[in-house]
């Protein structure tokens, strides 16, 4: 059976988000289907994956959030970690959790490869016997 993938990618940053699936889409093997909503930003993926969690075996979360003057990065980042956390524990579906969470620009697109490292984690569990 061919897995069914859903990549929810926040394009708030394009740049670093479209850097983020094209590396997630090249790790991912040819063979599985895969799917991509966009959405404005990183805490609107967990309710996108939430609504989806029927329809498909595994999620990649992508996107970027990047610390500015107030504690918004702080309750952005630690919210959406959580609720994506919660959702793979209790729905027994893997996420890979590709969200950048940086100090600044520079160090968002130094970790544009994350993506596959995302890709990967669903994989290895996807495949686990």
């Amino acid at each position: 059976m061919k897995k069914k993938i859903l990549i929810v990618i926040a394009d708030y940053y394009k740049d670093i988000s479209y850097g983020l699936l094209k590396s997630a889409q090249d790790y991912l093997p040819k063979n599985f289907i895969v799917k991509i909503i966009k959405v404005p930003g990183v805490f609107e993926i967990p309710v996108s994956i939430s609504k989806n969690l029927k329809k498909y075996h595994a999620f990649i979360a992508l996107g970027c959030v990047i610390k500015g003057q107030t504690p918004h990065f702080d309750f952005i980042s630690h919210s959406s970690t959580e609720a994506i956390m919660n959702l793979s524990i209790n729905s027994k579906k893997p996420i890979g959790n590709g969200i950048l969470t940086c100090l600044n620009m520079r160090q968002a697109k130094a970790r544009k490869k994350k993506g596959a490292e995302a890709a990967k984690a669903i994989v290895s569990v996807l495949l686990q016997k």
